[in-house]
């Protein structure tokens, strides 16, 4: 019988059809083409978090009962998958499940399958999104949940009853943003809704592909709104460079690129990095931080492929700082000494 190498073989051969979620900087759907290419080591993930791929496999059988588990597996120092952690997850697998992982186990089994060592938890903001976006996806109904948040926003209940909505049910509406009202709804409720619900509205929007009417929404409420809620309107606007880099600009005018402004960026508006001028603010504004966390921050974000080569040139940028170039000869030193 042939050796199962790949998760992709695995899930075939056990005649499960699937879905491939990216959940470690935002929750987006990775396609089959490149998740085989991801698979097949002949491509790094384009998303790595921290050292890792954070993805979620969404799985189901003719039964059409759908199946779900949250993947953290390391990456090599080129961005690809690290084939022996991904091996000994399979044959964990195969050995609790043979090759049907859509069988019925008994609870001993789920308890061991839930805690193998490469499995991890979303944060409820990502687990929120990532449920109403695969229930889109695959054509069933929203949360119970959706249909009280779509009555906040669309303003049929007061305003002051924010407290009775849930985060899911936000997530729900906003996955539907070009369904039929859904989108002017979502505009229109910036100026009505209360704080916390305007938060939670960014924190879903900051996983999602939006238009240009809605980031011209977004980032009018980044410029107005208080300074500790900027950080979230600016993340709201990730599926767009040149908003992002807008947002950027305008912290930085602020002097407001603080360790948490600063964190939000390499982790949702990362496209904004790839111009120049936002690069460099960004970098400088990171060098005057503590210098573990230039380092660890650098690392993170240098090992996303788009960004790979643009922040390595800037190690050698002859007009960076003093500040800048001394962070970088103090990340030299630790990689050294590594």
């Amino acid at each position: 019988m042939t050796e199962i190498t790949t998760l992709t073989q695995f899930l075939t051969t056990a005649n499960t059809q699937f879905q491939i979620y990216d959940m470690g900087r935002r929750v987006q759907h990775i396609d089959m083409p490149t998740f085989q290419k991801i698979e097949n080591l002949t491509s790094a993930y384009p998303y790595p978090i921290q050292g890792h791929a954070q993805f979620a496999i969404v799985f189901w059988n003719a039964s059409q009962q759908h199946y779900i588990w949250f993947l953290k597996l390391p990456l090599d120092e080129r961005g690809l998958l690290s084939p022996a952690p991904r091996t000994q997850f399979i044959r964990m697998i195969i050995e609790a499940l043979g090759r049907d992982p859509a069988q019925v186990i008994s609870e001993e089994q789920q308890q061991k399958l839930a805690n193998h060592p490469f499995s991890f938890k979303p944060i409820p903001e990502k687990l929120a999104l990532f449920n109403a976006l695969v229930k889109k996806r695959l054509g069933q109904k929203a949360s119970p949940q959706y249909q009280l948040a779509y009555q906040y926003l669309s303003k049929q209940m007061s305003v002051e009853n924010w407290q009775k909505i849930g985060l899911q049910g936000i997530a729900d509406v906003c996955v539907r943003l070009h369904e039929p009202k859904h989108l002017s709804m979502i505009i229109n409720s910036f100026d009505y809704a209360s704080q916390e619900v305007q938060v939670a509205v960014c924190q879903c929007l900051e996983h999602l592909t939006i238009d240009n009417q809605l980031i011209d929404t977004v980032l009018k409420k980044l410029i107005t709104v208080d300074n500790e809620l900027k950080p979230y309107f600016l993340r709201a606007l990730a599926s767009d460079e040149i908003s992002s880099q807008m947002g950027i600009s305008h912290l930085d005018e602020l002097a407001l690129l603080d360790t948490n402004a600063l964190i939000t960026i390499a982790a949702r508006n990362w496209t904004a990095l790839k111009n120049p001028q936002i690069r460099s603010i960004f970098l400088e504004a990171l060098s005057k931080q503590e210098p573990h966390l230039f380092n660890q921050i650098f690392a993170d974000i240098v090992a996303i492929p788009s960004l790979r080569t643009l922040l390595l040139s800037e190690l050698r940028n002859p007009h960076r700082s003093a500040t800048l170039s001394a962070a970088i000869g103090g990340l030299f030193k630790v990689t050294k000494e590594l």
